[in-house]
Formats: C-alpha cells, sequence, structure tokens
C-alpha cells in the first residue's frame, strides 16, 4: 500500500521522543483519512547504541525568512525575543476542518540557516528532522552517530546528526543531536520536540495563523480563555484530567499526533463489546512496522468545563502505552483533531496550564 495514500499519525515515544504512524483503514482505500492517531514506542534492551526520540507528524508549505526583533533601546532593560508568525493562508497553525486535520509548524533556524518548518511536537522528547535539511545545512560529509530511535510501532538504529544551535523566539537549544528520521512528515522538515520547552509560552491561533512562542511570565489567562490545569509526567509529558462519557481518563496533549488514540483500558471501560461499526486501521511508525487498531465513535469528552462531542477515537494497546505502562489506566492521547478544532490554544509549561479559546460556548 502507498504510504502517499495513507494519513500521517503521530505517536508519543517515552524518552525516545515521539514517532510518527500512518493509518489507514485495513485493506481497503480510506475514503477521508482519519485524523492521526498517538502510538507507543517500543522498548528495547540495546547496547551501547546511544537513545534518543522521535517526534511527530505535519504537512508542507514554503518558510519565509524570520525577522530579528528591532533592537532595545539605549538604556532600556533587554526583554527576550519571541517569533511572532502571521499570514493570510495557514502555512504555521492550521485549524481542524472537516476534511482536514489541523497543525502548528514552528519555523526553526538551525545553524543560524533556515527557517526550517518543524511540526511543534510536545509529545515528542527530541527534536529530528529529515535528510534534506542535512542537504540544505551543507553537513552531509559530517560524521554521523547511530542513535537507536523507538517509534510507534518498532525500533531502529538511525544516523544523527550534530548541529551548533536551533532557534525559534525564545527557544534556543545548543548544540544538539539530532536523528535522521525517513520523510513520511506530508512535507514538513521534522519534528521540533519539547527538550527546549520547559519554561515557554506557546500561543497558537487557529483563526489567524497566528503562533507565538516565548517565555512564560506566569501570566493569567486572556479574558474568555478556559484554563486547564495540566501535570507534568516523569515522562515529561503534558496530562489534563477529562472525562470520556462517564470514564475518568488521563489525557497527554499530544501537538504532533492527529488522531486522539485511547488505549484498550478506556475502551473497555467505555463498552462491553466492540461496535459493529468499528474501523480497522493498519498504523504504520517510523520503522514501517504495522500495528491494527479500530477506530470508533466516541462519547463526548469533558475537559475543564468545555464539553468536546463527535470525537472518533483509534483504540490500541501500542507499544508507547506499554512502554509508559498505562495499559491498565484509561489513557487517551489527545491530537491535533480535538486541539485544532478550538480558536486558539495557549500551553503553558512554568503555569502547566492548557488555555482554550473556543466561541461555540462550552459545548461543541
Amino acid at each position: 500500500m502507498s504510504i502517499q495514500t495513507q494519513a500521517v499519525l503521530a505517536a508519543l515515544c517515552w524518552l525516545s521522543g515521539l514517532s510518527i504512524a500512518l493509518a489507514v483503514p485495513a485493506a481497503t482505500e480510506p475514503q477521508t483519512p482519519p485524523p492521526p492517531t498517538a502510538v507507543p514506542d517500543l522498548p528495547v534492551s540495546p547496547s551501547t547504541v546511544p537513545q534518543a526520540p522521535i517526534p511527530g507528524t505535519t504537512s508542507p508549505q514554503t518558510l519565509p525568512v524570520l525577522q530579528k526583533p528591532p533592537a532595545q533601546g539605549a538604556g532600556t532593560q533587554e526583554t527576550p525575543s519571541e517569533v511572532v508568525v502571521d499570514a493570510p493562508e495557514p502555512k504555521y497553525v492550521a485549524p481542524t476542518l472537516r476534511d482536514r486535520i489541523g497543525r502548528i509548524w514552528a519555523p526553526v533556524l538551525i545553524n543560524g540557516k533556515g527557517p526550517f518548518r518543524l511540526v511543534l511536537d510536545t509529545g515528542a522528547s527530541h527534536s529530528a528532522i529529515i535528510q534534506s535539511v542535512v542537504e540544505s545545512l551543507g553537513l552531509t560529509g559530517q560524521a554521523v552517530t547511530p542513535i537507536m530511535v523507538r517509534g510507534v510501532t518498532g525500533s531502529a538504529i538511525v544516523n544523527a546528526i550534530h548541529v551548533d544551535s536551533m532557534e525559534v523566539g525564545d527557544l534556543l537549544i545548543d548544540p544538539a543531536t539530532l536523528p535522521i528520521v525517513a520523510d513520511v512528515f506530508g512535507g514538513a522538515d521534522g519534528v521540533l520536540g519539547r527538550e527546549g520547552l520547559p519554561d515557554k509560552r506557546i500561543f497558537a491561533d487557529f483563526r489567524h495563523d497566528k503562533l507565538i512562542i516565548a517565555r512564560s511570565h506566569l501570566e493569567r489567562p486572556p479574558a474568555g480563555y478556559t484554563p486547564i490545569h495540566l501535570k507534568l509526567t516523569r515522562a515529561g509529558l503534558l496530562e489534563a484530567e477529562v472525562r470520556v462519557g462517564s470514564v475518568r481518563t488521563e489525557a497527554i496533549i499530544d501537538t504532533g499526533g492527529q488522531q486522539t488514540v485511547g488505549n484498550v483500558a478506556l475502551r473497555d471501560a467505555l463498552m462491553k463489546r466492540e461496535p459493529p461499526n468499528a474501523r480497522p486501521e493498519d498504523i504504520v511508525g517510523v520503522t514501517l512496522d504495522l500495528q491494527r487498531g479500530d477506530t470508533i465513535a466516541a462519547p463526548p469528552i469533558s475537559i475543564g468545563t468545555l464539553r468536546i462531542q463527535h470525537v472518533s477515537v483509534t483504540f490500541a494497546d501500542t507499544f508507547l502505552f506499554e512502554h509508559l505502562q498505562l495499559t491498565r489506566k484509561p489513557t487517551l492521547l489527545l491530537g491535533m483533531d480535538v486541539l485544532g478544532s478550538f480558536d486558539a490554544i495557549i500551553i503553558d509549561y512554568r503555569m502547566r496550564e492548557l488555555e482554550i479559546l473556543t466561541r461555540n460556548g462550552p459545548e461543541f
């Protein structure tokens, strides 16, 4: 089956980073590609090979050259710069529509070159790039380091390069080791993981295609935004408490995943038997290993005071859930099919808060 015809899914990969997966109805041609699903990574017991994480999913387009912020006036205290991306058409923050899953792309300078368009992925512990970026950086002759990447459905040893810096807004990572992964991002140049985000505030405006990454100053939510308390797990993931129907569920905020994914424990808590209209999916990870899941219409998801209806969830005990030991309690990977349906979101790592703006009221 052709990868080009498959819908790209993103999956979390604990300490190894986030992986991408492709899901299509098993043995059939997809009518409308279901939103991506988050999947786990395969624990391996390797040897001397360093272990690094892998990333999420994306969509293409050309990036404009970043403008540096105006210089601070003499005698004034320097404030951290921030990058503001504002474009007439969705290039950086695309909303979830009836026929398209939303995305967040960050324009990232690597070694001062670019910017390169990387999927902003709160589920990836590590950034990664594709081979064309290596060529654009002029690093094809650089000695590479073998790295074990744990992906959605398996693991693989890939090459990695060393770069001096990665920069977008207030986010500066230097130096960095970047795994070179398969070009399965739908046109993006790789994934921007969460290694530089612990003190950041991310503002994504889906109505106006605007992305701002800046230092968090512990601001209160703007007027009209609903704040959702988050916990930071030991694996570095942001987690909210939600309810799926009447089932209390832990939801991992995964901006790199297209489809919302649930574990089998959640499915069993929701229904005694699988409904006849469950849609089988073949999930293909970055290592091209296959895993089967079932996509089912879920009950309304309640998060804070908001109630989200008509969400399809792909259920599978992926390697990710197994690796994170999340197969026993109901757990969701909340993907961009849901997050991109809001008007705007703010993810404040320092505040441990997700702030949501929706013009449709508390139920939609």
